[in-house]
């Protein structure tokens, strides 16, 4: 009897097991059926993308399900292939009940931290509530964020703590928001999350984590935390020891990844972690947009133990370099050797690099542009790429605060070598609608009689004309931004009227005619659309100067010097000599991977005597200059799809849009008036060359040499029988472009300042229409 009553028993517990599960089961397949594949698909390509960023991307396999669940029709099995490819990597199970109170379970991740490092793991989401609130995690284990430089200060900040409660804050934890992923929870019954978490020990450490969205959504009894006993990897100081090519040491660049590549391509990280990386907290200024950091010879970073791929170089003139390097367990430091290696060094031979557009906020810069990182951080970066000159400008959304830089002379850290002078781009102004400027060498860096941006003129003239008054050099930025032409044409000079939309050399058709403008920007937009300007007002007989600029982290943010002027000057390298050779066109354009050195007509160097030479009627010319390049023997696979992008898409200038098909040379061109008059193939070897055209004028021409879209040299203006340079072609374009130009930035200019404006325009239009009249047909 007893024992048919314990069977009894046993029996219906089974029952209510088996019913449970039933129910569980049943539960999750309603759930699971309630949830809408196309959206939860849409953000598994997101999450994706920023555990690739983050850090610490998907594992090959899961990849590659991802990539075959993108490619299938969407279905109850697209939601499942999702949970299963994402659920191993979550460390936290999060279930909002429909109440929106919130408790949370531990999930599959392995509890792994690194030690000085940060770790990215997800956190699914079940969101019965539809809530779309922030998710936010913390810990009583977890400093609090970024108030100050390091962590232990952040620590003691936080008073009346015992040191024992000092010793136990040894994280950080924050939820990864950043682009693609968005900072409020979607509503969708399901989702994953991204949360980040910094570890400053080694060894185990256990932890309590806890979400909630909002307070008062925490579940009772402390169910919306859990306790996680995490093992962080050691951290190893790693010392760089870096020599120049001639032993010296130097500052570099270098992208250090995991030995193991994806099938993707990538490597599964990259290190120091790259969005966790703050200029402004962090021991060393590394960027969070960029691969690469950059440590001058005796810094360090910290690494785990483990094998490392590390690419390091210094700008366009070296050899980038591959060195496999296993740091140890058993160490605490470890010193690693770099040398660096040149194809060519252009310092030696009179020549130095130079970016007049650089910026220290805005754009790709964290998430208050308005204040940037300080000029020291980006002085980091022009000793890392080598680059001899830069201008660091201020611009609209950092003004305030990067202003305060502004002294009208070198920044302290120049030297020799490298030298930094903070100037001013005109852009986020009232004229900036007319198109950016660049104020290079001004000494007031205040408007007249303002006190604030929105006070400044409406139109760029005014502003020219102020920065020339007091000595600056002037130019406008990005040029082809609004040059695009109206139907898509690659062919230069075309005669295909421009947009003038946008922020580029729009409002530079009034003031060429002006004596306004110094040089004309190139190498950040599209060369056709650049070049096409700049030939056409060429051939009208104006005379700017071309130099090579990035806008970097705007445009670029890869590297500061990715386009570039190489100038020449006649004493030490200074910022004067520099932006005389600037004016002057003692320089030429370049990516810094093709030189067009020492360009003369007729033994008269390019920048020297006003560039300027009288030859009697059909008289005619010996071209020449030095030319060096510098590929790969053979292609890879990033060059492939360089050479293969099309014009309008970056980088805008690189040798390897110049490479002949698949050989490792490149063609130089003899430009006339715009146009190919005689070409050369020369080896991108690295070796200098002689290189040489004869050619018979027959009219007054402007001539100069490039390697497109990789270098350009200044022009050399020739007038045969005293005859001026006119087109009337090209004076016909640039009337259009003009009154195109008018059309569209006309409207922005204030009423009491339109007065001026018409009749400067009305001035430039007298100066096309005689240019028309007398030009050659």
């Amino acid at each position: 009897m007893q024992k048919t009553f314990i069977a009894l028993v046993f029996q219906l517990l089974f029952s209510v097991v088996l019913f449970a599960q039933h129910e569980h089961h049943h539960a999750a397949d309603h759930k699971q059926s309630a949830v809408e594949p196309q959206p939860l698909l849409s953000q598994a390509m997101r999450l994706r993308d920023a555990l690739t960023f983050s850090g610490n991307p998907l594992a090959d396999g899961d990849l590659q399900k991802l990539k075959v669940l993108e490619n299938k029709p969407l279905s109850a099995e697209t939601v499942k292939g999702i949970q299963e490819i994402f659920d191993p990597y979550c460390l936290n199970i999060i279930d909002i009940n429909p109440e929106g109170r919130v408790k949370v379970e531990r999930g599959a991740a392995k509890a792994e931290l690194i030690q000085n490092g940060w770790t990215s793991f997800l956190v699914r989401i079940n969101n019965d509530a539809g809530i779309t609130a922030k998710l936010e995690v913390e810990s009583p284990n977890a400093a609090k964020p970024f108030h100050s430089p390091s962590f232990e200060h952040r620590v003691k900040e936080e008073h009346k703590l015992t040191p024992g409660q000092v010793a136990n804050r040894f994280l950080e934890v924050q939820m990864y928001t950043n682009r693609p992923l968005q900072a409020n929870l979607s509503g969708l019954k399901l989702e994953y999350a991204v949360v980040q978490i910094y570890c400053k020990d080694a060894g185990k450490r256990e932890a309590e984590i806890a979400f909630h969205v909002g307070q008062g959504s925490q579940d009772l009894g402390f169910r919306n935390s859990t306790h996680i006993l995490f093992n962080a990897k050691p951290a190893v100081t790693v010392n760089f020891r870096i020599r120049d090519s001639d032993g010296s040491p130097a500052m570099a660049s270098f992208i250090i990844a995991d030995s193991k590549v994806l099938s993707t391509g990538k490597f599964k990280r990259y290190y120091p972690l790259q969005s966790r990386r703050v200029a402004a907290f962090d021991e060393y200024p590394d960027f969070f947009f960029q691969p690469q950091i950059y440590r001058k010879d005796g810094e360090h970073v910290q690494l785990p133990a483990g094998t490392y791929r590390i690419t390091y170089t210094r700008g366009p003139e070296y050899i980038p370099q591959i060195k496999e390097v296993t740091v140890p367990e058993d160490k605490t430091t470890f010193d690693i050797s770099f040398d660096l290696k040149r194809w060519i060094q252009l310092s030696k031979l009179g020549w130095y690099s130079a970016d007049h557009h650089i910026h220290a906020a805005g754009c790709s810069h964290y998430d208050s542009p308005e204040e940037g990182v300080d000029p020291k951080d980006m002085f980091r970066q022009v000793l890392g790429e080598d680059l001899n000159m830069a201008a660091n400008l201020a611009w609209a959304p950092s003004w305030y605060r990067q202003k305060t830089f502004f002294t009208g002379q070198d920044h302290p850290l120049s030297g020799k070598t490298n030298t930094m002078r903070n100037d001013v781009e005109v852009s986020g102004f009232p004229s900036s609608h007319a198109g950016h400027i660049v104020l290079l060498r001004i000494k007031e860096d205040d408007y007249p009689n303002t006190k604030v941006i929105e006070d400044w003129p409406s139109w760029t003239a005014p502003v020219l004309s102020w920065a020339k008054e007091q000595g600056g050099v002037t130019g406008y930025a990005h040029s082809g931004w609004g040059l695009e032409p109206v139907q898509p044409v690659n062919k230069i000079p075309n005669y295909i009227l421009p947009k003038m939309d946008g922020i580029g050399a729009n409002e530079y058709i009034v003031t060429i005619t002006q004596n306004l403008v110094d040089f004309f920007s190139a190498g950040d937009t599209p060369a056709p659309w650049e070049l096409n300007m700049y030939y056409h007002t060429l051939n009208c007989g104006f005379t700017p100067r071309l130099s090579g600029e990035t806008d970097f982290p705007c445009i670029t943010d890869a590297r500061v010097g990715q386009a570039r002027s190489y100038f020449k000057t006649d004493g030490p390298m200074t910022y004067d000599g520099y932006v005389d050779a600037l004016k002057k066109g003692r320089s030429y354009v370049s990516d810094g991977k093709s030189h067009i050195l020492d360009f003369a007509v007729n033994g008269k160097l390019a920048g020297t005597g006003n560039s300027e030479l009288q030859l009697k009627n059909g008289a005619g010319i010996a071209v020449t200059a030095e030319v060096a390049a510098y590929l790969p023997v053979s292609q890879d696979s990033v060059g492939e799809v360089i050479a293969k992008t099309p014009l309008e898409v970056r980088p805008f200038w690189d040798i390897e849009r110049a490479r002949i098909q698949k050989s490792r040379n490149v063609r130089v061109e003899l430009i006339v008036n715009g146009e190919v008059a005689d070409n050369t193939e020369v080896a991108a070897d690295g070796e200098i060359r002689d290189v040489k055209f004869d050619y018979k004028l027959e009219k007054s021409s402007w001539v100069a040499l490039r390697i497109f879209p990789s270098s350009h040299s200044n022009p050399v203006f020739i007038k045969i029988g005293n005859n001026p340079i006119a087109e009337s072609k090209s004076a016909e374009w640039c009337l259009a472009a003009l009154e195109q130009c008018w059309k569209m930035k006309e409207p922005s200019i204030r009423k009491e300042e339109k007065q001026a404006a018409n009749a400067a325009y009305d001035n430039a239009r007298g100066i096309y229409r005689k240019l028309i009249e007398t030009g050659n047909k």
